[in-house]
């Protein structure tokens, strides 16, 4: 017994492990050493994986497909006025013209996680300024800004949108003296 006591303390502050003789049995089996190795039979070296598609995803996201007057066609949903895109959702934004872009009516983009790399601005049928308030508190969140006619803001968009860039527009639809356009897709 008082082997046996010896034998413990001994494996404790050695830090050994002595086995049974049944435990080295199980461990020399070749099913449980690294170097044994499966290898797939006959039969399983000519199979072929296959995977079966069930939905295909749009490669290029939401698009804006047209823009009138009267508003857009984003996707498959139309929108009349102007609009805020913060994919995947549109929205209607409280803007009649390029005067009424505000600090305020901007913070819809600012507010959003994850932050948008790239706020596009549409402001009808010319490039309008937009204040330079608006611009610099955009910079500060760390958003930059695209101001553009809304023809050119909607092709802009689409674009960015098709690279994955996290982009944001915001658009006004054109002027009647403008005409109505359908973006036609290759």
């Amino acid at each position: 017994m008082a082997a046996a006591a010896c034998s413990r303390l001994f494996q404790r502050s050695t830090g050994r492990i002595l086995f049974s003789s049944k435990a080295r049995s199980a461990l020399s089996s070749p099913f449980l050493t690294r170097g044994h190795r499966l290898e797939p039979g006959d039969d399983e070296l000519h199979q072929k994986s296959s995977i079966s598609i069930l939905k295909k995803e749009d490669e290029s996201g939401t698009q804006i497909h047209s823009y009138s007057p009267t508003g857009f066609i984003i996707g498959s949903n139309q929108v009349f006025g102007p609009c805020a895109l913060l994919l995947p959702a549109i929205l209607q934004w409280n803007v009649s013209s390029h005067e009424d872009i505000t600090e305020e009516s901007v913070s819809l983009f600012h507010m959003i996680e994850p932050t948008f790399e790239i706020l596009v601005l549409g402001t009808g049928a010319r490039i309008e300024q937009i204040k330079p308030s608006v611009l610099a508190l955009l910079r500060r969140k760390g958003i930059a800004v695209e101001v553009l006619d809304t023809p050119n803001a909607c092709a802009t968009f689409n674009f960015l949108n098709s690279e994955r860039r996290l982009v944001a527009a915001g658009l006004i639809p054109p002027s009647v003296r403008s005409t109505a356009v359908d973006i036609t897709q290759d």
